[in-house]
């Protein structure tokens, strides 16, 4: 039976797994689609337009939040950031699912809005901030002080952990894995997303040997 997609939130204070979970949740499943981030930040070298993210101006920008077409959107170091609400309402009707990599603030305003009732939120916790701390290190990619400012942004994020319908704990990647699309499966066969099971279900009634 057809259904209706599935927006689904994934959020995790850095280096808790969620970059890793996202790519594996495509690969298990190649229909689910990413958010195409909508920016009014200049493309970097070697970023595509609609791929990494949808470039825009201001005007625009400011335009589709005002019109409510934007599903959430921040202001990060001066320029804006968003998720376009058309694609992912596309890909709903479709019965296909949408990913969003998105933060606390995000995931608010996503389920505040008129796809609210669409979401399943989860958060990724690490095992321990030591080990969170770990991993960030064993990167290799940030300066101490940096670590030190994400380990902050990090607790501010954890804060947040309730907001949120279901809760994983990475201690094991794959276990974790395994958790995760078992969320999924369950939050696809709910009734209220399975566009035809009124009908099949009245059809099969109606063919009844009584």
């Amino acid at each position: 039976m057809d259904r209706t997609g599935l927006l689904i939130i994934l959020s995790s204070p850095s280096g808790a797994g969620k970059s890793t979970l996202a790519r594996r949740l495509m690969a298990w499943d190649p229909t689910l689609s990413f958010s195409v981030s909508a920016t009014t930040r200049p493309a970097r070298p070697g970023e595509i337009d609609g791929e990494h993210y949808s470039f825009m101006s201001r005007e625009a920008f400011s335009g589709m939040v005002a019109s409510g077409d934007m599903l959430e959107h921040a202001e990060v170091f001066g320029n804006l950031y968003g998720s376009p609400r058309a694609p992912v309402e596309a890909a709903m009707q479709a019965g296909r699912d949408t990913i969003f990599d998105v933060d606390w603030q995000g995931g608010q305003q996503i389920r505040a809005s008129v796809l609210g009732p669409h979401v399943v939120s989860i958060f990724i916790l690490p095992p321990s901030l030591a080990e969170l701390e770990r991993r960030l290190v064993a990167r290799g990619q940030d300066a101490p002080e940096v670590i030190a400012g994400r380990m902050e942004k990090s607790r501010d994020e954890i804060s947040h952990w309730a907001e949120y319908d279901y809760v994983l704990v990475n201690d094991d990647l794959d276990e974790t894995f395994e958790r995760l699309t078992a969320i999924l499966v369950a939050e696809r066969l709910r009734k209220d997303r399975q566009k035809g099971l009124g009908a099949f279900v009245k059809k099969l009634m109606e063919g009844s040997s009584r």
